[in-house]
């Protein structure tokens, strides 16, 4: 979903004021000294918030309009639990319990019974919802978002058979860089699970990912990784041979190897704490964790606590002192 953009760090905003000479040279070298070191300090403090990125405007994607086709085409089926997501619905198994235990881990206590009680949590690439209603029944406040209208349509539908649901759980017909400037440091965590092999540029996405987190904010991703075992067994055989999945849902040029990610990940502020190899069994239609990631795996990141760099003790205590002195200078 993402081609690197322009970054902070690569055009620099030019805070150095640039004025013609009123004095002699080395009187205004002075006068501006102070200045200079502030706007170079903001600059610092804009790069650290956010690094090497900035707000993406609605007018960049990083949905495919062919993958909105194949699902567009599918969207009807989510809730089949033995049709062509019957693999998305077993994996609940592994990625709630996967996803509840690692955001206890960020909170000192928690409500019995809805242990994600007080948190909000955005799922993109929410499809039907199967992700988002057992999120939501764990006591989160969710929003789940997709670019396919159709699959929202099915998702609303299906969660109004439950009232609890009802009020907990808001989906929206959109894209994840189109809710970035609104959002900002919105979510406690962000879900994206059998999404980022979809996306036609995977560093904004992170970016945009990194955006609408809260600092501290948690990260889950599952996904497939780009080998040739992946390529034999989740395009030819899932796809091609045995139907488990309908032709032409995925790339594998878009996959994504877990060094790939973590990397990317790491970039652009995501600490990441854990990648694990998941496989599924199509004859008995189960997962189950595994130290081998040739195939499927998940990854948990945490997004760095930002804190504000120490402000340098010129600024704090000789600040005033400094541009007195200079003015005096001036006055001589």
């Amino acid at each position: 979903m993402l081609d690197k953009v322009e970054a902070y760090s690569e055009n620099e905003f030019s805070w150095t004021v640039q004025i013609k000479s009123w004095f002699p040279n080395d009187y205004t070298k002075q006068a501006f000294k102070s200045y200079r070191m502030t706007f170079a300090y903001l600059n610092k403090m804009i790069s650290d918030r956010y690094p090497g990125t900035r707000y993406h405007s609605t007018s960049q994607t990083t949905v495919d309009s062919n993958e909105v086709k194949t699902f567009q085409a599918l969207a009807h089926k989510w809730w089949d639990e033995q049709g062509a997501f019957a693999a998305l619905h077993s994996m609940n198994d592994l990625r709630v319990p996967f996803i509840r235990d690692n955001l206890l881990k960020t909170v000192a206590a928690h409500q019995p019974g809805k242990p994600l009680s007080g948190m909000k949590i955005l799922d993109i690439g929410c499809g039907g919802g199967l992700l988002s209603e057992p999120l939501g029944r764990l006591g989160a406040s969710v929003v789940g978002i997709d670019p396919v209208d159709e699959n929202i349509k099915t998702a609303q539908h299906h969660k109004s058979f439950d009232p609890v649901l009802e009020k907990r759980i808001e989906y929206k017909t959109c894209s994840l860089e189109e809710i970035v400037e609104e959002n900002a440091e919105t979510f406690d965590a962000i879900v994206a699970s059998e999404v980022v092999e979809h996306v036609i540029d995977l560093e904004t996405f992170i970016q945009c990912c990194y955006q609408v987190l809260k600092p501290g904010g948690s990260l889950f991703i599952t996904t497939i990784n780009k080998t040739q075992l992946s390529y034999a067994l989740g395009i030819i055989f899932a796809e091609q041979i045995m139907g488990l999945v309908p032709k032409g849902t995925h790339t594998w040029e878009k996959f994504v190897s877990p060094e790939k990610l973590e990397s990317i990940l790491e970039s652009n502020g995501l600490s990441v704490q854990t990648v694990t190899g998941m496989l599924y069994n199509p004859f008995s239609g189960y997962w189950h964790w595994s130290e081998n990631t040739s195939l499927n795996y998940a990854a948990y990141a945490v997004k760095s606590k930002v804190q504000e760099p120490p402000v340098p003790a010129e600024f704090v205590h000789d600040g005033e002192t400094e541009e007195l002195d200079t003015c005096e200078e001036l006055k001589k």
